[in-house]
């Protein structure tokens, strides 16, 4: 993931987005907690909660892929259609894992010079 980009795309310093996506890491981890707990119960709601706040989160920072994904399970979870809620969780917590990844080999490059 090519957080500078992003954060040009913004038109944000390098150092106020990467804070911004350590939150949204933060806030997300607790978002797919109350995701997995919707699944678990067979609750829509709160998949669908859950599901909103991360898109909210995501498009804000310019993560379409993130947006998209939450978008299409708040829509199933809306719809009572909960099916594809594990696999929608599954691809986010992959892709926030890579944010992760990029966000830590940011630090160590920092670190470097």
């Amino acid at each position: 993931m090519k957080l500078k980009e992003l954060a040009e795309n913004l038109e944000m310093g390098a150092d106020e987005f990467l804070e911004m996506m350590r939150l949204f890491l933060e806030t997300s981890a607790s978002d797919l907690n109350q995701w997995q707990s919707g699944i678990d119960e067979g609750n829509s709601k709160k998949i669908m909660t859950a599901a909103h706040s991360i898109k909210g989160a995501a498009i804000n920072l310019g993560l379409v892929e993130i947006y998209e994904v939450a978008k299409e399970t708040e829509r199933e979870a809306r719809d009572n259609h909960l099916g594809g809620a594990t696999r929608g969780m599954t691809i986010l917590r992959e892709k926030l894992d890579q944010i992760a990844e990029s966000l830590q080999e940011e630090k160590t490059e920092n670190e470097r010079s």
